[in-house]
């Protein structure tokens, strides 16, 4: 298993997807750079660094500079995580790689397990690089939480979304095509980015009555169909876990629909896990039973 996960690592840098990601991460940081220089821009305008004023602006500008860096963030490492993957198993089957490899004496759970941890360590890895990243940026400009135990939490949110979307996108391809699974995964994710967006724009809107009821189920559907918007939810929440400044400064109406939102429950969680995990034995039963 340890020279399939190798073996996945160096067909990534291989196929250049990691220098491509990194060379966008770049890109996107520099960006992210400028932004949170003009949001914080404010912070050190006649301010007294002692005084509660001070305090208040800094927790403000820096939850509204990491709420941008993480929404953005997200994109990156999803789409990281499909496009390694999509055609991992289909792919390979059409350019005759798996009947040369599966002969040998090499359990297939074996090879399905190596390719996605492969895939999930190297996306976690990437993921870290990308969360310190934002951090960095955010607390030179303005300012981020400084307990270590939210930060902790919302980084291991900010990555569970990793092995989801390699689970999913593994367990697609062995029933679709390439093309077809890179398609299939690029929507199913935009469907829960939709119904994660719809679920923060209603609660931050207080939308109620009998007209909106239909479009809160739906949008609730969509995120049981796919999680990982309101895992980001969950994460947000996380890093801001002080209520009293939240309250005082209104975060939500803020930064509009970039806020927090809905905040997913940990039963919510525990059906992540779940999904996650079903869809990776899933994988693993038809990777076992499909005939190459």
């Amino acid at each position: 298993m340890i020279a399939i996960i190798a073996m996945t690592w160096k067909e990534l840098m291989r196929k250049r997807v990691m220098l491509l990601t990194l060379l966008m991460t770049i890109i996107f940081l520099l960006a992210f750079w400028f932004v949170a220089q003009t949001i914080g821009e404010r912070l050190h305008d006649n301010l007294d660094k002692t005084s509660i004023t001070y305090l208040i602006e800094s927790f403000t500008l820096g939850s509204i500079t990491l709420t941008l860096g993480f929404f953005f963030g997200a994109f990156v490492i999803a789409f990281l995580s499909i496009f390694s993957s999509f055609s991992v198993i289909s792919g390979e089957a059409e350019q005759g790689v798996l009947q040369a490899l599966l002969p040998r004496p090499v359990p297939r759970w074996h090879w399905y397990m190596g390719r996605w941890i492969g895939y999930v360590s190297l996306g976690i890895g990437y993921a870290t690089l990308l969360f310190i990243s934002i951090l960095l940026i955010t607390d030179y400009h303005s300012g981020v939480p400084t307990d270590t135990t939210p930060l902790i939490k919302s980084f291991l949110l900010f990555a569970s979304i990793i092995p989801m979307l390699v689970s999913v996108s593994m367990l697609g391809s062995c029933i679709f095509s390439a093309l077809g699974n890179g398609v299939f995964m690029t929507m199913l994710y935009g469907a829960g980015w939709l119904g994660g967006m719809i679920e923060k724009v209603g609660s931050i809107a207080r939308l109620e009555g009998d007209a909106v009821k239909p479009l809160t189920t739906i949008a609730g559907l969509m995120s049981l169909v796919m999680p990982t918007e309101s895992i980001q939810h969950r994460m947000l929440s996380e890093m801001f876990s002080i209520p009293e400044m939240q309250e005082i400064i209104g975060l939500d109406s803020a930064l509009g629909p970039f806020g927090i939102g809905q905040v997913p429950s940990n039963s919510f969680l525990i059906y992540a896990a779940c999904y996650t995990l079903i869809t990776i034995g899933a994988g693993l039963f038809m990777f076992q039973r499909k005939d190459f």
